[in-house]
């Protein structure tokens, strides 16, 4: 479940590499920082403030800032290897011994790395700081562009809690957190006998430097990775409203499939690869049953069957994530036309590239259904552009590895940080 984990932690921090090259594609690289700001900050308060909720913490203090950068898809796990030091309630550092992100964008040059790491980082540390204090300031040590080539640690930032003015929230934030996305209550985990025991209970205790999935306990896993993938929804309803505002309706209408057919495809991909699945119909059915997507239940509720050694039903059913007021969702755009199956295609053939995908009939509570069919005899189809444009990113290929075993009961309160490259 920890490999699990932090696949949905990056599912939802490559949605921008989806996402943004198609702002770009009908814009100009500041009109691009611009649309990822007005994400970012929209987003990133309000899926902090819902794990603080669920795991335990929310202090005002860099304590809570920390932790709730360790639980955050903006910064999945060891693709953007981040290393804390805490130095009081109101001070903190962290540096990145290793940044997926900049790899990609190092090789576009000089302005697309300042767009990064300056123009879109300095607003956006705040706001998602701001949500462990609003009077909390992000600011860099250091930062690319590397100087000299090849620096590490990539970037070094400082975290301190003063007096100044709160920060203001993003004129959008508001319509992000009055989505069901936002205030749905998901059900307790329940237990399941003969799990290892063990794992801290949430995430209440002293902070640790090196956290890793692996200190929850299976209940407190359970809930976090429910709360990642809310917000991977969080975030999508917000690139949604960030592209209707510099672009219009229609513009959302043409990048929503895409987004969700490039993404889709990519995370089936990595997910079939992570779990070593052979393919076939069995297989794309598990995937299914574990894309973050598709998840948590308490928000999106499916139907999902293996009709027999070729044939898998997949169905949408009525849950919250069918009854938001504004349709901004990975849904709104699916139906049961060819563009429809087109995009279902693309997420099922990450599994097996053999997959093909028709509509089914509609039962009682479903929105929307496919037959998916996988013929072993059948020819491999090629492969989505959109899940080509999404593997561009080194992220597609990234690889995790387990760093650690769990370690005892209780947190320590930090830890000595490295200094150099990877680990």
């Amino acid at each position: 479940m920890c490999s699990l984990g932090r696949e949905w932690l990056l599912h939802g921090h490559l949605q921008d590499r989806i996402g943004m090259p198609l702002v770009l594609e009908n814009s100009d690289r500041e009109t691009m920082e611009k649309a990822a700001i007005d994400q970012w900050m929209a987003a990133s308060p309000v899926y902090s403030r819902r794990v603080q909720r669920a795991l335990g913490f929310g202090a005002p203090t860099v304590e809570s800032i920390f932790k709730n950068l360790q639980l955050d898809i903006g910064t999945p796990h060891q693709y953007l290897d981040v290393r804390y030091r805490l130095l009081g309630p109101d001070r903190g550092e962290f540096f990145l011994a290793h940044c997926g992100a900049l790899l990609d964008v190092e090789p576009m040059g000089e302005e697309f790395v300042r767009g990064m790491c300056h123009t879109i980082e300095d607003p956006t540390f705040d706001a998602t700081a701001g949500a462990g204090n609003p009077r909390a300031r992000v600011r860099p040590l250091h930062r690319p562009p590397r100087t000299p080539a090849g620096r590490e640690p990539h970037c070094h930032w400082t975290v301190h809690i003063d007096d100044g003015p709160p920060v203001a929230p993003h004129r959008n934030e508001a319509l992000v957190a009055a989505s069901l996305a936002a205030t749905v209550t998901l059900p307790a985990p329940r237990d399941v006998p003969g799990t290892e025991p063990g794992g801290w209970p949430d995430y209440s205790g002293p902070f640790a430097a090196d956290f890793a999935l692996e200190d929850l306990s299976r209940s407190a896993l359970v809930i976090a990775l429910r709360e990642v993938a809310l917000q991977s929804h969080l975030l999508f309803r917000s690139y949604q409203l960030a592209v209707e505002d510099h672009f219009g309706t229609e513009r959302v209408a043409q990048v929503v499939p895409r987004v969700f057919a490039g993404l889709g495809g990519l995370t089936s991909e990595r997910l079939r690869r992570s779990m070593r699945l052979p393919g076939g119909a069995e297989s794309v059915a598990r995937v299914l049953r574990l894309h973050p997507m598709l998840a948590p239940a308490g928000y999106v509720r499916t139907r999902i069957e293996l009709v027999d050694a070729t044939r898998v039903r997949f169905a949408l059913r009525e849950s919250p994530v069918t009854s938001e007021p504004d349709g901004r969702t990975w849904f709104a755009r699916l139906g049961h036309g060819a563009d429809s199956l087109a995009q279902i295609a693309a997420l099922v053939r990450g599994v097996d590239a053999r997959a093909r995908v028709g509509a089914a009939r509609l039962r009682p509570d479903e929105v929307l259904a496919y037959e998916i069919e996988v013929d072993p005899a059948a020819p491999e189809a090629p492969e989505a552009p959109e899940v080509g444009l999404a593997k561009i990113s080194n992220g597609a290929g990234f690889l995790f590895r387990q760093r650690r075993s769990p370690r005892g009961p209780e947190p320590v309160a930090d830890v000595p940080t490295r200094t150099g490259g990877r680990p």
